[in-house]
């Protein structure tokens, strides 16, 4: 980080989503923890490590993908759900903490389909089309081996996700008491999978053009919605790489993308959560527009979260002309908890270190001027 490129900066500048005020254009990426009870409920370590991003000036924080049901939902072992009463108010121990340290809080909810490697309610997985993923399953998440291949999804299981999704947003909203809520629709989990052109080979309505493969999130986005209601901020986070095909582009480029920002806008998102291995580059071909470019112009009313690379305040600066609402930080929250007052405060960050990639690792308190 540059401490001097701090003065002024946009990103420590209020903004508003949806009548929410936040003080400062920083946010912490959903990042997998794994840290919740074998049954999926919150523990008071995750309390404890959401609360220090709010304590060190992050002024909204995205949860970890949280499991929304119990059949086909669940992607990893001790993985957060909001399936039930429990696990929800499990979260609301997490969202109080949050709150009480002055921040905001976002429930992702996230469907694993064909990625699933750790469901205790089902062996099986299930997907948009009965092929096998491709890649090996994650070990720091407990996997082994190659993935399983899905079976196809039927309609009625399709509608089961879909009210999962609903039900799940109605608790965090009525139980836990979460600020907003985030549909995951990247990274290759299920929404993803049916937007995918080679995971989606159907020939129904859930198939077929970039528009058409895009159907089921735009189904998940109008039951959610009519769940909490029109007060609440609702929206979707988009990648092009995935967990298991990292380097993966939409084959319809900025065409493709077009097609989707303009759907969005007119859905009932409120807020589209973009993220890329580096947000400032080119999303398709060498010298075009990033995907923030592409999301600001074809949906300029939705609110922009930009993931990817923007620990530098220079990169999130740049991010932020060409589009970006607000930033999300994911290594580098991680390694500075407390980043949001590093800037304001123009001191060093912390170098990113391997092992705080890990999912189960955590910063000492001690290291932060909390």
């Amino acid at each position: 980080m540059n401490a001097h490129s701090t003065v002024a900066s946009p990103i420590l500048t209020g903004t508003t989503l949806k009548g929410l005020a936040f003080g400062n254009r920083l946010s912490v990426a959903p990042m997998t923890r794994i840290s919740a009870t074998a049954e999926g409920v919150p523990t008071e370590r995750m309390a404890h490590y959401y609360r220090r991003f709010a304590k060190g000036g992050f002024s909204l924080l995205t949860t970890e993908g949280i499991y929304p049901d119990k059949a086909y939902a669940q992607t990893y072992r001790d993985q957060p759900g909001l399936a039930d009463r429990k696990q929800a108010e499990g979260w609301k121990a997490v969202v109080d903490a949050v709150h009480a340290a002055g921040g905001r809080i976002f429930a992702q909810l996230m469907h694993g389909g064909a990625l699933a490697q750790g469901n205790r309610f089902r062996s099986d997985t299930v997907g948009p089309s009965a092929l096998q993923p491709r890649g090996k399953q994650m070990v720091s998440y407990h996997g082994e081996g190659l993935y399983a291949e899905p079976r196809e999804m039927d309609g009625t299981e399709i509608a089961e996700a879909i009210s999962g999704f609903a039900q799940a947003a109605r608790l965090s909203i009525d139980v836990a008491g979460f600020d907003g809520i985030e549909i995951h629709g990247a990274n290759g989990y299920l929404l993803d999978q049916f937007f995918t052109d080679y995971t989606n080979r159907r020939q129904d309505r859930w198939g077929g053009d970039i528009g058409k493969r895009l159907g089921l999130s735009l189904a998940v986005l109008d039951a959610v919605r009519s769940a909490v209601g029109d007060k609440v901020p609702v929206g979707i986070r988009l990648s092009q790489g995935k967990v298991n095909d990292p380097l993966h582009k939409w084959a319809e480029g900025e065409e493709g993308a077009a097609i989707v920002f303009k759907a969005l806008a007119t859905s009932p998102a409120d807020f589209v959560h973009v993220t890329e291995f580096e947000a400032w580059q080119p999303a398709f071909a060498s010298g075009g527009r990033s995907l923030v470019s592409l999301a600001r112009q074809h949906a300029p009313d939705l609110f922009v979260i930009a993931n990817g690379g923007l620990h530098d305040i220079a990169r999130a600066e740049q991010v932020l002309q060409a589009g970006a609402d607000m930033i999300a930080l994911g290594r580098g929250a991680l390694a500075n908890p407390d980043w949001p007052r590093i800037a304001t405060e123009k001191r060093e960050a912390r170098p990113l270190k391997l092992e705080m990639l890990s999912p189960i690792s955590d910063i000492k308190d001690s290291e932060l001027q909390l």
